[in-house]
């Protein structure tokens, strides 16, 4: 374990706030949910599962339910919603793609719709609060919460790095906020300047917890922490992909005898991806790629590496090939990424390349094929790569690329998934000589960076 993953055995500060109790919070009359009721079943019939209209929520949410055509609730909505809207505090465990998201969002604005505060308020004091590891995935849930609370009136406001940060401290200081959605790293910073209070946070979300945990911001997601009321004080839920002794344990320091609700698919991987292999040298796999994405069908593709510097180039050479390409890295400026990802949505380029930082919180709908352009180190990664096409019931493609540098991570692949995958060679049609470049280079490196790398610097 590292000096960073140790922190989650030290004891948690928290402030004591002068706030009523999340038991004095509930509504008089409530029905108290036990935990035995709430535990989920080993197995979940689908058709069984609930309509949204089912649970007791307010107009506005359903109404934004509606427009948007959700009318069952996921397994883990479903299991989630009638234990958090009893202000219990919960650990779930979902991959992605399962409707946690909505899940956590509807608990929130179903609180805040129902208990209105009539006394006067301050800006910068959310009263909900949700933190999650990338930008990408803030976006995305900053996005979905605009959706849900569209026929109310609750401001939601998003905290990321690579963004103006005058300008989100101008949305702070514009309005009320009810919900902030955060990366840790850009909420410290405000935190930390006093741009914004968690005194009076109520709710509190951690989403992909693992995936903080992985990426070593678990010290400031405690700091955080120790800004918000105690955990007696505020519902807390937290979400991850897998459920480790590490992530328990976090769920148990920070929430108050936490629920836990565990979504196990049946498979890792679903039916409505088809998954193969082609067995190439790495001379071949540019040739490959640049025959597949010519191939009918390949409307829309995501293209993984596992470096950004192989990102860039591939990027570069396909666009120079004449394919409308997009770059998605952590070098690129938030700005230019939100526009890139945009302009894959609306079509207007085909091939998105990225690294991992866009393989868990990005959500686009007919993507039609991911490539693994290189295997990825880590098996989970995989299934998080390829969870981005064949969502929703939907169909997708994903071809991976394995050679003498990483074809020996296949079998970790295999045992994660629990299947087999299909090896092939590809068609000599598939491996056709590239034509040559047509257009000048778009995605070059930081020469201004390169060319001093190594070289001492005369003092001025």
């Amino acid at each position: 374990m590292s000096d960073e993953q140790s922190d989650i055995v030290e004891k948690d500060q928290e402030p004591v706030q002068a706030q009523e109790s999340k038991e004095e919070r509930k509504q008089e009359g409530e029905k108290e949910t036990s935990k035995e009721d709430t535990q989920p079943s080993k197995t979940i019939n689908k058709e069984k599962l609930p309509r949204f209209t089912e649970f007791d929520l307010p107009p506005p949410l359903l109404e934004a339910f509606a427009e948007l055509g959700f009318e069952f609730c996921t397994p883990i909505q479903a299991q989630s919603l009638k234990v958090t809207m009893h202000g219990h505090d919960v650990t779930g465990k979902a991959q992605t793609g399962t409707g946690k998201t909505a899940a956590f969002l509807a608990t929130i604005i179903n609180d805040q719709l129902k208990n209105p505060i009539s006394e006067e308020r301050y800006v910068a004091e959310p009263r909900a609060l949700i933190i999650a590891p990338t930008r990408e995935l803030v976006m995305q849930i900053a996005k979905d919460a605009l959706l849900l609370t569209k026929f109310s009136n609750l401001k939601v406001v998003t905290l990321v790095g690579g963004i103006d940060y005058q300008k989100q401290i101008d949305e702070l200081e514009k309005n009320v906020v009810d919900i902030a959605v955060a990366t840790p790293g850009r909420l410290i910073d405000f935190v930390g300047s006093k741009k914004i209070n968690l005194s009076y946070v109520e709710i509190l979300v951690i989403d992909e917890a693992d995936r903080m945990l992985d990426m070593g911001f678990i010290p400031q997601v405690r700091q955080i922490i120790a800004a918000c009321p105690k955990k007696e004080f505020r519902q807390t839920m937290l979400f991850s992909a897998t459920f480790t002794d590490d992530i328990l344990t976090l769920a148990e320091r920070w929430a108050m005898d936490p629920i836990r609700i565990e979504i196990e698919p049946e498979k890792v991987t679903t039916d409505t991806i088809d998954q193969k292999v082609y067995l190439v040298t790495v001379e071949e796999k540019y040739k490959l790629l640049y025959n597949l994405i010519q191939q009918d069908g390949s409307e829309r593709v995501i293209v993984f590496t596992n470096r950004r510097d192989q990102a860039r180039k591939l990027a570069d050479n396909l666009h120079r090939n004449g394919i409308e390409t997009g770059l998605l890295t952590g070098e690129i400026a938030q700005q230019k990424r939100v526009r890139t990802l945009e302009n894959f949505r609306s079509a207007n380029i085909q091939v998105l390349v990225a690294t991992d930082v866009a393989g868990r919180g990005l959500h686009i709908e007919d993507i039609s094929h991911v490539v693994n352009f290189t295997l990825p180190l880590e098996a989970e990664d995989y299934v998080h790569r390829i969870g981005r096409t064949g969502r929703a019931g939907a169909e997708g493609t994903s071809i991976s690329f394995a050679c003498e540098d990483d074809s020996f991570l296949l079998p970790d692949i295999e045992e994660k998934i629990g299947k087999k995958l299909n090896c092939e060679h590809p068609d000599e049609s598939l491996l056709l000589d590239t034509p040559a470049f047509s257009r000048p280079s778009k995605f070059k490196s930081d020469k201004s960076h390169d060319k001093n790398k190594g070289k001492y610097q005369k003092r001025r």
